[in-house]
């Protein structure tokens, strides 16, 4: 971790714990979080039992995810997005990039299409050196994550850039429970050491820090020799009756070695864990601090302010294409990223009662500024020697919003009307043309969204969902186009259910339609973004959890899509590496005795790799076992992953590439990272 991290978070945390100790002694501390989405709150005694919840709420799905987090521990970092009903992902570098995110047809590469945030501050990147909406999310600590909301299609006024396939918000903590440390081993080196502890723990503030360590070097032949650090601190208080603030800091540093993917016919001579490149892999952090400050106007009125910051860096040394454009060199590129991020949020509430109906309107606006002081692109060899640059300059992208919703209930009826605008200035100044000066350009974006809410019964809720989005293009293409394409619409609708057909058992049916006016494909080895063309998704969403008893818990989630080019002849309409039928699901036991088990699967159904499906990339089933054991203030963790040991490939690509010594102009042929093998991990916990 560098210097400046280290300093930052120090005063950070000097400032939290300052600012816990001076929260007035007569106020109190409201601990429940209530997100915009709830309206109906579960009591600590039945909180964790499906028959508990209300469908007729606006938002159910918000308590099922809590029952979700309760009941299924997550296994690793990765699993905080897994628990998304209907979202993949996969890793393919080593452990220290962002995961390739799949949902709803779509292969979102790094977030392209889904926006993602914690605490308020958006985690997606924009105009990214390795992928536009990049979102990594290493810089959560598994253990601070609270609560998990979501929302798929773009239907959602209050969400803006990358809310195409859907949107994704963690929320840590306001306070703990229990001081925790947390000390895991398993296969391949692998450590994790954990702790959360209280700082102030009383009626009158709160605050408290958490820290995570992970290392490991994986099972490649190549060892990942990953290592990442993560420190973590949050105070909440109440300044006054009708103010309440929360302050959280937080940074991560990460380096790695990659393994890389690697063409089929390759096996033979390096093994399924071998690697072409073997100097593969890269190093990141990331420096945040959110400010979120809650005024209660009356009863009825109320504003919510966010503001954060965001000190990025980034470097990765990857090898897509090995000796096909420089035979003697190598075809190892770097990409860099370095920069700083500003924002704030507003939004303001009122709730107004009249005699036979209720009406809650929403209005906010927010800004956000990107000051890129390096992005670049170059032809390299050993991470070392500079053979070529393809890209290298400053940039900055400011993006202004506001949008406005109402949620009128009358009788059974919920209508949901809304409207955002976003106007966006990309600026960009090439060093490597510098003659041309700065360049830039403008364009803004209205998206109108309306959902209704029909509650059949106190057990049935129907639902139809529609609205625009959009995706925002990188700021080189921006450039490079003069200013067109610069901001493609998406329109998409649902309608479904969510019933509950018996105590303990919901189902949540859901046929969707998504069209993309012009999506965008990350060029891996060169820079930017190509179009691809408008496309059509068409889909079936199904959701089941049933809790027969209380220490019983099932759930499953299907997922079907059929992704297809608008503008090309049928057999030729396919799209890359989108996914046409996922699943994840489980079984998980909870005893009075202390003892939990849970058995997780996923399942990705083969896909087409390229655009005639002339390279398919073959799916897989995949099964991981978690148990624990309580006793009293001790908990002992078992955890496998990939329990039947199936030889699975993560990370699929369709490449070009060519081999030391292969004929010029190389093959065309799938490129993968190998899935974990058979991995064990145990771990050991104390609470106090």
């Amino acid at each position: 971790m560098n210097d400046l991290n280290c300093q930052f978070l120090l005063g950070a945390l000097v400032g939290l714990s300052l600012l816990a100790g001076a929260v007035h002694a007569d106020t109190k501390i409201d601990s429940t979080r209530v997100t915009a989405n709830e309206n109906v709150q579960l009591s600590d005694s039945t909180a964790m039992l499906l028959s508990a919840v209300v469908v007729t709420a606006k938002s159910p799905e918000d308590h099922i995810m809590k029952i979700d987090l309760n009941r299924i521990p997550l296994n690793t970092t990765q699993d905080l997005l897994r628990k998304v009903p209907g979202l993949f992902i996969a890793q393919h570098a080593g452990g220290g990039k962002a995961e390739q995110i799949f949902l709803r047809g779509f292969d979102n590469d790094h977030g392209t299409d889904i926006s993602i945030s914690a605490d308020g501050m958006p985690v997606n990147i924009v105009s990214h050196a390795h992928g536009q909406g990049y979102s990594d999310l290493h810089f959560l600590i598994p253990e601070t994550v609270e609560n998990i909301s979501f929302g798929k299609g773009s239907y959602y006024a209050e969400k803006g850039d990358f809310n195409t396939s859907g949107y994704v918000d963690f929320h840590t903590y306001g306070r703990l429970k229990n001081n925790m440390v947390r000390l895991e081993r398993g296969s391949f080196n692998t450590l994790r050491a954990v702790g959360l502890f209280n700082v102030v723990n009383t009626e009158k503030s709160n605050a408290y820090v958490a820290a995570e360590y992970n290392f490991t070097d994986g099972p490649f032949v190549v060892k990942q020799n990953l290592n990442r650090l993560n420190l973590f601190g949050k105070v909440n208080g109440k300044i006054s009756e009708q103010d309440s603030i929360s302050v959280t800091g937080s940074t991560f540093s990460s380096n790695w070695n990659g393994s890389g993917q690697i063409p089929v016919r390759a096996i033979s001579d390096i093994g399924r864990f071998g690697s072409v490149d073997t100097t593969e892999g890269g190093h990141t952090s990331r420096t945040n601090l959110i400010l979120n400050w809650n005024h209660r106007v009356n009863d009825k009125s109320s504003w919510q302010s966010t503001f954060y910051y965001a000190q990025y860096d980034f470097e990765l040394f990857s090898d897509f294409t090995f000796y096909l454009v420089h035979p003697d060199a190598g075809d190892e590129i770097r990409q860099i990223d370095n920069r700083d991020i500003y924002g704030a949020n507003f939004q303001y509430g009122h709730h107004i009662d009249f005699v036979n109906s209720t009406l809650q309107l929403t209005a906010g606006t927010g800004f956000r500024y990107d000051n890129i002081h390096e992005l670049g692109l170059s032809y390299v060899t050993q991470r070392e020697t500079l053979n070529e640059r393809l890209a290298w300059g400053t940039a900055s992208e400011a993006n202004l919003n506001a949008f406005a919703s109402a949620s009128w209930l009358i009788g059974r009826w919920n209508f949901n009307p809304g409207l955002r605008f976003d106007w966006f200035n990309f600026s960009y100044y090439d060093k490597l043309i510098s003659q041309k000066g700065q360049q830039g350009a403008q364009a803004e974006r209205v998206s109108p969204k309306l959902n209704v809410f029909y509650n059949v019964n106190p057990t049935m809720q129907l639902f139809v969902k529609s609205g625009l989005g959009f995706h925002s293009n990188d700021v080189r293409a921006v450039v490079a186009q003069h200013g067109k394409e610069v901001l493609p619409y998406s329109v998409g609708a649902d309608l479904g259910t969510i019933w509950q057909p018996a105590p303990g058992f919901i189902f949540i049916p859901t046929l969707w339609y998504s069209f993309l006016q012009n999506e965008y494909i990350w060029n891996g080895d060169s820079y930017g973004t190509s179009a691809i063309g408008s496309t059509r998704r068409v889909g079936v969403d199904l959701t089941f959890r049933y809790q027969p008893l209380h220490w019983l818990y099932l759930d499953s989630d299907v997922n079907l899509a059929r992704p297809r080019l608008t503008g090309e002849e049928r057999g030729n309409d396919y799209v890359d590496l989108a996914p046409t039928m996922t699943s994840t699901g489980g079984i998980a036991f909870t005893f009075n005795n202390g003892f939990t088990a849970n058995l997780r699967y996923r399942y990705m159904h083969d896909r087409p790799a390229t655009q005639d499906k002339s390279i398919i990339a073959n799916g897989y089933f995949v099964n991981d076992l978690i148990m624990s054991y309580q006793k009293k203030a001790m908990v002992l963790s078992f955890q496998i992953q990939n329990l039947f040991d199936t030889k699975w490939n993560e990370a699929m690509f369709a490449a070009t590439t060519r081999l030391k010594g292969e004929p010029a102009g190389g093959y065309d042929q799938l490129t993968f990272t190998p899935g974990t093998p058979f991995f064990l991990k145990a771990g050991v916990a104390f609470k106090f």
